[in-house]
């Protein structure tokens, strides 16, 4: 239910925050704040502050007041969480209005109308009439304590035997039919039951509470499974089966398998924290489920074409939600196994050894994007890196997408045929010296910007092309800042995702590729602070990869000259203020989205380097919105 803002104001008011974490973190003073090590992901450094209203992990991003640290400490849900901390504070929660507490009062009355069920359900199993159910479940080998454990049943013939039986306990008909237990008849005709001749799989919610269920027909009958509708209690999309039993399962590795057997097979074998969809792909609502008992659950699927189909969809579901302190596993079954028939040939040692042989998801991403379209030719493996470098940046945490970039172009790069050495042709590059941009160049010519004291390096002249005007200042603009990236690198980090999003045309492409890759690998290599991201380190880089021609055009004096932002001796905020200004006529809804980031990082911690950011994109915004000329147009 919803809770008065005021009521929750004074709630966090009255819990001192670092009592709260203390008792799960152990904290000492750091100035005004306590400091300690991340209970949401191993260090020994600490890096975990509290603050008298938040908390915050400069390690994996960790972030909330009292009631999230509950949540996320706890596995808690929001409600849970209040309730506790209202009883430590001596507070009352609010009672809900009259409509609300209509509502709560309907849903405990459902609750009650599937435990009568359910009880009806499991009575029936040990009856003459539930022999042939109770054969089958004993026949895929579990135990009557693993089925009572699940609260398994049957539904009987579905000919009013249960509406008779609930009705003596004062339960009607129309209550049943909300719970989901009748379905309307057709035509106007009686209602039927839901279920009938199927083994039953009591579906219950994160605390423990029947919410549903699922049956299984022992015939021929079509769907083999079927989950009860969706009701105010049960919502296929916000609920995992055996989540209840995975919650309590403290410690144990959180699986996700496909269906019942599944996950009963797998918690009689020990695995207790097996848990499945009910029927549906995997939801973003189900992951948040997840992502509250472990930062990393396993998601296990078969070792065929429909698991890696299934891996796809999860992988690509999960990248927009990913942050440094949950990300998921991929584990893949032998073919022709599922975690059913596995655990029973092979025992739990069999589904440890599949487990065991869990990898990362950017592991596993690397191997689906990859079979997505091959990387034999040149074409593919361009098509490729795209696909790599587009998936890493839906991944919204900036740290997290630069080392998944890092990671998967790392073994991209490795995974190339041949060998490449200085001074050899490689794919998208031109060999040193041979020729510039040539026909598919920008429509125009020169020479770089030379430096005092610094050689110049000729670029080839080619015959310009007829560019319409527009189409001229757009590629002016991306060809100025590119140029002011290969004077000023360390503006890569914050500007990368914007750049890496920007339409260029083939010969900056080549450039920007050759960049990010030396950004990225400075950056595997320990050399990522700002004095590593040296202009000259980086020209001569691009010398030895053979990327002098583009790099002269993309700072050559025409037809447009580069602007002041662009030259070695200005300031970084200046530079960055710049580029941004420049970024704005490309796109101004992704800058006013920088704009918001930089506002909320700078909320969250008030560096300089956080505000000076947020400076910088306010007054590129300010200027852009106005319209104030970056001097490309008029020139170009």
């Amino acid at each position: 239910m919803a809770l008065p803002p005021q009521f929750l104001d004074e709630l966090r008011a009255r819990t001192p925050l670092p009592a709260v974490i203390g008792r799960r973190v152990r904290l000492a003073r750091s100035g005004r704040q306590w400091k300690g090590c991340c209970p949401f992901h191993g260090e020994k450094t600490p890096s975990f502050y509290v603050y008298d209203d938040h908390y915050h992990c400069f390690g994996c991003g960790a972030h909330g007041d009292a009631i999230g640290f509950v949540m996320q400490s706890q596995g808690a849900g929001f409600m849970e969480a209040v309730e506790q901390l209202a009883a430590e504070a001596g507070l009352e929660v609010p009672k809900p209005s009259p409509e609300a507490a209509e509502a709560e009062r309907k849903r405990h009355d459902l609750v009650s109308v599937l435990d009568a069920a359910n009880i009806a359900y499991q009575r029936r199993l040990h009856l003459p009439e539930g022999r042939a159910a109770l054969d089958y479940l004993r026949g895929r080998g579990l135990t009557d304590e693993m089925i009572r454990h699940f609260g398994l049943g049957w539904s009987g013939e579905g000919r009013g035997a249960l509406v008779a039986e609930l009705k003596r306990e004062g339960i009607e008909p129309d209550l049943l039919a909300e719970a989901g237990l009748l379905r309307g008849g057709e035509d106007g005709g009686r209602a039927g039951e839901f279920f009938f001749q199927r083994v039953m799989f009591p579906i219950r919610d994160r605390r423990g509470r029947v919410i549903s269920f699922g049956g299984r027909t022992l015939g021929d009958g079509q769907p083999k499974y079927l989950n009860g509708p969706e009701t105010a209690l049960f919502s296929k999309r916000r609920n995992l089966y055996a989540l209840d039993l995975a919650r309590a399962a403290r410690g144990a590795a959180v699986v996700v398998v496909e269906g019942y057997m599944d996950v009963i097979a797998l918690h009689q074998a020990g695995f207790t924290g097996a848990v499945a969809p009910l029927g549906t792909a995997l939801t973003e609502e189900q992951l948040e489920e997840l992502w509250r008992l472990t930062p990393a659950p396993v998601l296990c699927f078969d070792g065929d074409a429909a698991g890696a189909r299934a891996a796809a969809r999860s992988a690509d579901l999960a990248l927009p939600l990913l942050a440094p302190d949950r990300t998921l596993r991929i584990a893949a079954l032998p073919e022709g196994e599922d975690p059913d028939t596995l655990v029973r040939r092979q025992g739990s040692a069999g589904f440890q050894a599949v487990l065991d042989a869990a990898r990362p998801l950017a592991e596993a991403l690397y191997d689906l994007l990859r079979e997505a379209g091959g990387e034999r030719t040149p074409e593919q493996r361009a098509a490729f890196r795209t696909r790599l470098e587009g998936s890493a940046r839906r991944i919204p945490d900036r740290a997290l997408s630069d080392e998944y970039r890092a990671t998967l172009l790392e073994r991209f790069r490795a995974g190339r045929p041949g060998q490449w050495r200085p001074g050899q042709q490689r794919y998208g590059q031109q060999r040193f010296g041979q020729q510039g941009f040539g026909s598919q160049g920008f429509g125009y010519q020169g020479l770089g910007q030379q430096r005092p004291g610094q050689q110049q390096s000729p670029a080839t002249r080619t015959a310009p092309r007829p560019v319409p005007n527009a189409n001229r200042t757009v590629a002016e603009r991306m060809r100025v800042l590119t140029a002011i990236l290969l004077r000023h690198p360390n503006l890569l980090h914050d500007v990368e995702h914007a750049y890496a999003e920007l339409n260029l045309l083939p010969p900056l492409d080549r450039l920007r590729h050759a960049l990010l890759e030396w950004a990225h690998d400075g950056a595997h290599d320990g050399a990522h602070a700002a004095d590593m991201l040296d202009s000259d380190a980086l020209m001569s880089h691009l010398t030895v990869s053979g990327m002098t021609a583009e790099v002269g055009q993309a700072l050559a004096a025409v037809p447009v000259p580069l602007p002041s932002c662009a030259g070695f001796d200005v300031m970084p905020a200046e530079a960055e203020a710049g580029w941004w200004h420049i970024f704005g006529f490309l796109n101004v809804d992704r800058l006013k989205q920088e704009v918001a980031m930089a506002e909320a990082a700078f909320a969250n911690s008030m560096t300089p380097e956080n505000q000076n950011r947020l400076m910088a994109l306010k007054q590129a915004l300010i200027k852009v919105e106005s319209g104030e000329p970056d001097g490309i147009d008029q020139a170009a």
